[in-house]
């Protein structure tokens, strides 16, 4: 069951995302806002509180509101390189920021926790934040692909989500939850909720 995230000041009452369409909603002192998704995970240095500060990190972006958050999950690493599982889940936001806005503070947030680039692609990492979808932006420009180039195809990114916003419509792709049922989710746990 998704879990609605309410940071202080921010309670219950807040506005859920507009799942389906991906259509904008009002909120933050009356401005235009847009549902983003973003994956997070770890597989180094206890990587379930890794993950458990980024989430509580996303509370402190600007001109954003943390509205949904899924639970853990366990999955295998990604690629041919030796290392531990990974702990990944998905959070859901509000935010009056554009998406290279967000893409930048989620990449200084990434510094913030510690995160180092790893050495190899799909090499482990302390704490790892991708933005999945923006409304309904596409876009394909150097450092900023939307939707996420690997969300079709990952099922430690499509379980969680699944889980916050399965209808979900990602631009050019589908619904979330069609997305999941063309990949094989056997290596997902879900560990915590």
């Amino acid at each position: 069951m998704p879990r609605r995230a309410d940071a202080p000041g921010r309670g219950a009452g807040a506005a859920a995302l507009p799942q389906p369409d991906g259509h904008w909603g009002r909120d933050l002192d009356a401005g235009w806002l847009n549902p983003a998704y973003v994956a997070l995970g770890s597989n180094l240095e206890d990587p379930r509180a890794q993950v458990e500060r980024a989430i509580d990190a996303l509370e402190g972006l600007p001109d954003s509101r943390l509205v949904l958050r899924s639970s853990l999950y366990r999955s295998r690493p990604l690629g041919p390189v030796e290392q531990p599982d990974f702990v990944n889940a998905t959070a859901g936001l509000l935010t009056a920021l554009s998406p290279a806005e967000l893409l930048v503070e989620l990449q200084s947030l990434e510094s913030r926790l510690g995160r180092e680039r790893p050495a190899v692609r799909w090499g482990p990492r302390r704490i790892d934040l991708d933005l999945l979808v923006h409304g309904a932006e596409r876009r394909d420009e150097p450092g900023l692909t939307l939707p996420h180039p690997g969300i079709a195809d990952r099922a430690f990114v499509l379980v969680p989500l699944a889980e916050i916003a399965p209808d979900l419509l990602v631009p050019a792709l589908g619904r979330v939850r069609a997305l999941l049922a063309l990949v094989d989710d056997s290596g997902v746990e879900r560990i915590a909720p």
